[in-house]
């Protein structure tokens, strides 16, 4: 009698156990293809730069991207050299583009709007660029005070969006809005980065979110970032 109930105890334990590993493999592969809902967010896209290459920019247009941002620069010299080509490759292939600039937030902000506007041609049809600002301890191990970085992101502000003709988005993270609360002390249009679930650490409404940087499609051969537009 025991050994009949210590049979069915572990069957119903393997049971269990395999429901707990087919529900796992359930979730990752949802996390792997989940994208935000349509009807919630009409206009969606990505992000991409050189380390999601080679992109099928036909292939990310018939998946429901209506536009792309790709990384052009970061910090004062760093360029991604795939950038012009991408740039025409995806318009051609009826897609929006912007251009993103990584920000560095130790090296100066004229040096680093010079590098980003070298890269990105002075053109109506791009979106607004965008200024991805993190605290990253290998570029800057010693951040600058908050004085100190509303001043130099100023200035590169200024020069940024005179060669743009239109005014940037600041794609804020969690920790460098935690720290420095730029959402609140300079105006311009938010871009925040959050999977699954909308952030509202920026204290107001975004225009722009990374709804997930694991999204697996046909139009690269890794993960990219995919993002929406607020209605």
């Amino acid at each position: 009698m025991a050994r009949r109930r210590n049979t069915a105890l572990r069957r119903a334990l393997a049971a269990l156990l395999l429901a707990a590993l087919v529900g796992a493999g359930l979730l990752w592969w949802q996390s792997r293809v989940w994208r935000p809902d349509h009807q919630r967010f009409p206009v969606q896209g990505a992000w991409a730069d050189v380390h999601d290459a080679p992109v099928d920019w036909r292939l990310l247009k018939g998946d429901g991207a209506d536009f792309v941002y790709l990384t052009a620069s970061e910090g004062p010299q760093r360029r991604d050299d795939a950038f012009t080509d991408s740039l025409d490759q995806a318009r051609t292939a009826g897609l929006q583009v912007g251009a993103v600039h990584v920000y560095d937030l130790c090296a100066p902000g004229d040096a680093q709007a010079a590098n980003f506007v070298t890269m990105v041609p002075r053109e109506d049809s791009l979106l607004p660029p965008a200024v991805a600002l993190d605290i990253d301890s290998r570029s800057c191990p010693t951040p600058p005070t908050e004085a100190a970085l509303q001043s130099e992101l100023t200035t590169f502000l200024n020069q940024v969006e005179m060669h743009a003709g239109k005014p940037a988005i600041l794609m804020l993270s969690r920790g460098i809005e935690s720290r420095y609360h730029l959402a609140a002390v300079i105006d311009r249009n938010i871009w925040v980065r959050q999977d699954y679930i909308e952030p509202g650490y920026a204290g107001r409404p975004f225009v722009m979110w990374t709804a997930t940087d694991r999204y697996h499609g046909k139009a690269a051969p890794g993960p990219l970032r995919w993002v929406v537009v607020q209605p």
